[in-house]
């Protein structure tokens, strides 16, 4: 899969998701995957958010494009949203996104046995995101 074009497509699906334009640039220009907690703060990743990131994207041959970060009951979990490699699947993934869900994968920093692949409800707030199931 070309880069450039899950580039293109994860630039569609954050002014979807009415990110806020300063971390489209960012990520546009320089790559910079921001983070949402807080109820929708943004936040630059730190190191250990960035290997997070990074080796999910080698794994998977995906490219995520916002992170977002929640403590709950479950545990501490970082919401990865990323375009996958299967361009077959885009339209559904945006279509998904319309209806306020957006593909992701789910890192949970307490149990990994539980991390996961799905879909979790999101809606836009103070310029990022907000999980809210």
């Amino acid at each position: 899969m070309e880069k450039a074009k899950q580039k293109q497509e994860a630039l569609e699906r954050m002014k979807m998701l009415k990110l806020h334009g300063n971390i489209i640039k960012e990520f546009d220009k320089e790559g910079i995957v921001n983070l949402s907690e807080s109820g929708g703060f943004l936040y630059w990743l730190d190191s250990d958010q960035q290997a997070i990131v990074d080796e999910f994207e080698t794994e998977h041959d995906a490219l995520v494009y916002h992170v977002i970060h929640d403590c709950t009951e479950f545990g501490e979990l970082y919401s990865l949203l990323y375009v996958s490699k299967y361009e077959e699947e885009w339209e559904d993934d945006r279509n998904d996104l319309k209806d306020g869900y957006a593909l992701v994968y789910v890192k949970n920093m307490d149990d990994d046995f539980c991390s996961e692949f799905g879909s979790i409800g999101v809606k836009p707030q103070f310029g990022g995101l907000v999980r809210m199931y």
